[in-house]
């Protein structure tokens, strides 16, 4: 059991982002372990296509599966694919984006292996494990960390006996980079025939519609959030136009999209987007655990909130005591005066 995976979705011939995230991560931990980073990549006509995409993230063995009908994704192909490579290569850790795809591929091929799958990762790391009922020790296990009990705890997650210990980690939660160190890699074309039966293709993709982003939240280097207490969708035209004036993008918490004030996709968090900006500043936010892990390793955390005991507080770098009425326009004003 040796080897470090990573599956990497494509959408026409372009390898995800949060599959880069991934991959970085990945050569993280199997430089850890000491072990190889494989990464597995399926589609149709992107043989020549992916490789320069995937390798750089310090990849040592790349499986490029190319053949008609294994895109548009559908499940059973990619569920062969995946559970037949790993019964060769045996790894001892796979990791996915908790994208759609990552959500339907996961639990199907941790099922056919009965390895087990933790979801919605917020952290990845490699420690020891004393079972207290059996008295044995585990050395470099997969600490899967996620928020449980709607986001009450932090729970972290191990899996002793069974392989791969697998995970998905939503897009934005790992940071991607070009690994600067060296890898083999080597890359393979494996016979598809060999991995998918014919009756895997039984299902078709008659129409696909894909929307492109209407924003860019986990890309802004600033991040103008607003929650409940902005008070009305009324409140949240401050904050774009603060955040036109500061070139950045608007965010909100789960209770201000709840409520209807601003769209869905803009909610950060837990269930949301996951950012890293420059700066952050959190409107009439309370700052609950599902809110802050998806906006803690922001720079600098500026918080506005009437409450001076705000959760959001304890990790706000700068904290203005005031109603998000009083203190935005203060700001665009300011802003307006001094910016160039």
């Amino acid at each position: 059991m040796n080897n470090v995976f990573v599956y990497c979705e494509t959408e026409n011939r372009t390898v995800a982002e949060v599959s880069q995230e991934l991959l970085t991560k990945g050569r993280k931990l199997a430089d850890e372990l000491g072990v190889e980073l494989h990464a597995v990549v399926a589609g149709t006509d992107i043989r020549n296509h992916v490789e320069d995409q995937i390798l750089p993230y310090g990849v040592d063995k790349l499986f490029v599966f190319d053949g008609p009908g294994l895109f548009p994704y559908t499940s059973a192909p990619h569920t062969d694919i995946l559970v037949t490579l790993f019964r060769e290569e045996q790894p001892q850790i796979c990791l996915m984006g908790a994208t759609v795809i990552g959500r339907d591929l996961g639990p199907r091929v941790s099922s056919s292996l009965t390895s087990g799958l933790t979801a919605d990762c917020t952290q990845l790391e490699i420690g020891p494990y004393d079972d207290s009922k059996t008295g044995q020790h585990y050395d470099q296990l997969l600490y899967q960390i996620r928020p449980a009990f709607g986001g009450n705890i932090v729970a972290t997650i191990v899996n002793p006996d069974h392989r791969p210990q697998m995970a998905t980690v939503r897009s934005g939660v790992m940071q991607k980079a070009i690994y600067e160190g060296s890898a083999r890699h080597e890359t393979v074309y494996p016979d598809v025939t060999k991995y998918v039966s014919d009756e895997a293709y039984v299902v078709k993709v008659l129409d696909r519609h894909v929307e492109a982003a209407k924003h860019n939240l986990k890309g802004a280097s600033i991040v103008v959030a607003g929650g409940y207490g902005v008070g009305s969708k009324e409140g949240f035209d401050m904050l774009f136009q603060l955040a036109r004036e500061l070139h950045g993008e608007v965010g909100a918490s789960r209770a201000a999209v709840d409520a209807g004030w601003v769209d869905n996709d803009r909610q950060v968090g837990q269930t949301g987007v996951t950012v890293h900006p420059k700066v952050y500043i959190a409107c009439g936010i309370s700052g609950q655990i599902q809110h802050i892990a998806g906006m803690q390793d922001a720079g600098i955390i500026i918080s506005i909130n009437t409450d001076p005991d705000a959760p959001i507080n304890r990790i706000a770098d700068y904290v203005i005591t005031g109603s998000v009425e009083e203190v935005v326009p203060k700001l665009i004003k300011y802003y307006k005066q001094n910016s160039k």
